[in-house]
């Protein structure tokens, strides 16, 4: 019986938040993760695989613009262009605290993502990268993206995703490519108990959503070490 009870309230809790995220009006709709590895590299420009897909989860909910958040490994890329009829906007994060190339093991993950996750991310630790621009802190590099939607038409809500990629490690245990500033997002945006209900759900979303999320998972080790070998390598990139 008592099992029963806790369970019940644990129900409530779960709706109770989810009611309170889904109350608060922003300019964003959080859907979660887009992908569990690299299918090619680079993987989002106009006609990728990840990049159709992305435009398809915007066109299915009434948007046209869409921002991917990326764990960033340079300041030269990150571009914004066009997916048919849907902007894609890409904003890549960098930790002056860590070295992005280990983010897929798991002391990254704990004394990092999770320390992000449980007390947010400090003043000054992160820069960002978009279009090859760099802001000093997140309020800048949104308003930025916002301009840039606004002169491109903006319909609907921006739809938010983050990359996900992971480069080693199971990708099931790996949040992947940009979790902690797509929390970071959500935090500003939804306060604490928002982003914790949708980091959540955004975790879960490609199991139900994503048509290559079974491809991925099953040939994840495959395309793992065909990327850090270099084996997904386009000859250039498609936006150069």
């Amino acid at each position: 019986m008592k099992w029963k009870i806790l369970l019940l309230i644990i129900i409530l809790l779960i709706g109770i938040v989810s009611i309170y995220s889904m109350s608060i009006n922003t300019e964003y709709q959080p859907l979660g993760r887009l992908s569990f590895v690299k299918i090619t590299n680079p993987d989002m420009y106009s006609g990728s695989i990840h990049s159709k897909l992305a435009a398809k989860y915007a066109e299915d909910r009434g948007s046209n613009t869409v921002l991917v958040l990326h764990l960033a490994g340079h300041t030269t890329g990150y571009p914004n262009y066009q997916e048919g009829d849907v902007l894609i906007e890409e904003l890549g994060f960098q930790d002056n605290l860590t070295n992005y190339r280990e983010n897929n093991n798991i002391t990254w993950l704990i004394e990092n993502t999770f320390q992000i996750i449980l007390f947010g991310v400090p003043d000054g630790r992160f820069r960002y990268v978009s279009d090859g621009k760099v802001f000093y802190n997140l309020d800048d590099a949104l308003a930025y993206l916002d301009e840039k939607a606004t002169a491109h038409g903006k319909i609907g809500k921006t739809i938010l995703l983050y990359h996900g990629t992971a480069r080693g490690g199971s990708p099931e245990i790996m949040v992947g490519c940009g979790a902690p500033l797509y929390f970071q997002v959500l935090d500003h945006e939804y306060g604490r108990l928002g982003a914790y209900y949708y980091l959540f759900t955004g975790l879960l979303f490609p199991y139900y959503s994503s048509p290559y999320a079974i491809y991925e998972l099953s040939n994840a080790q495959m395309l793992q070490d065909k990327y850090n070998a270099g084996g997904l390598d386009l000859n250039s990139a498609p936006y150069d």
